[in-house]
């Protein structure tokens, strides 16, 4: 059974103006419960995260200031968001949540996160709307508990996971795939593993014939025992963060491709949301909402 990390706090009041992408939050697991995706069963609450898992993936003078809410305000503006004690509590809550699915997602194969995939934190940083590095930091337990030896990042997100990437740059147990636009967010990008940059306004079919190429190319090279998959749909066409030019189906065929590669060399797989910024949240959801759908008619 396909099993999500969910919790009512994602929902927490936040100023005007970043409201708006937190609205997936909140109306994406009633969209799934409401046509019959998932039952409520499938839902989990994470509790907070123990801060031991964070710092094997973010150094303890970053950590500490985060949480007594004492950034400078140079770090607090490369973040994005007004930093208070309920955000930071959020993103403690959405770490555990990508941790705790990797428990769900090798016991029956896959499991989501309806928030995570917060990419851009650094080991001493937050950046972009990210504090902590979700599936970095379980990742790393999944390492040093030895529940997997091999693993590989999928981040399909339309921005370079520049924060994975750095993290991982000297760390040759996890192999770091970005597949992202060129001329996007972070302008100056760093170095995965794999980066393949695509160019403005890339569209379904050449889009899905380099993932195609590539995926084939990375589960014989690296043969990975674990996957985490960011599944970001600022990819498509209407996101006004996006660049890229893929439409609903397109993005649709690409969690096909991703989540068909797992299930048929037995490999578990944690997904974790990403981005979405189109202007009508109705498309937000529906591109998510595929994403559970593809997964229940693989796995189930």
């Amino acid at each position: 059974m396909i099993r999500i990390a969910h919790h009512s706090i994602y929902a927490h009041p936040l100023p005007e103006g970043h409201r708006f992408p937190m609205l997936k939050y909140e109306i994406l697991p009633e969209q799934l419960v409401r046509e019959g995706t998932c039952q409520r069963e499938q839902f989990f609450a994470p509790g907070r995260i123990l801060d031991q898992h964070v710092l094997r993936t973010h150094c303890s003078e970053y950590y500490k200031k985060l949480n007594a809410v004492s950034l400078t305000k140079k770090e607090i503006r490369r973040i994005g968001f007004p930093l208070s004690q309920e955000l930071i509590e959020r993103e403690c809550i959405i770490a555990q949540g990508t941790l705790k699915g990797c428990a769900f997602a090798l016991k029956n194969g896959i499991s989501f996160n309806i928030a995570g995939g917060t990419h851009h934190a650094f080991f001493d940083r937050g950046e972009a709307f990210c504090l902590l590095n979700d599936q970095a930091i379980a990742a790393n337990y999944l390492l040093v508990t030895e529940q997997a030896k091999q693993i590989l990042i999928i981040d399909l997100d339309v921005h370079q996971g520049n924060g994975t990437a750095a993290l991982f740059r000297n760390n040759p147990k996890v192999f770091t795939f970005s597949m992202h636009g060129k001329a996007n967010y972070p302008f100056q990008k760093e170095t995965s593993d794999l980066d393949i940059a695509l160019e403005d306004n890339t569209k379904d079919n050449e889009y899905l014939d380099i993932l195609a190429l590539q995926l084939a190319h990375l589960f014989s090279t690296v043969q990975p025992d674990f996957v985490f998959y960011l599944s970001g749909v600022d990819v498509l066409k209407e996101d006004k963060l996006g660049r890229l030019a893929l439409s609903l189906e397109g993005t649709k065929k690409r969690d096909e491709m991703v989540l068909s590669s797992c299930f048929e060399r037995n490999i578990p797989v944690q997904c974790s949301m990403g981005g979405g910024y189109a202007p009508d949240v109705n498309l937000i959801i529906e591109a998510h909402a595929n994403t559970y759908r593809v997964a229940t008619e693989i796995f189930e």
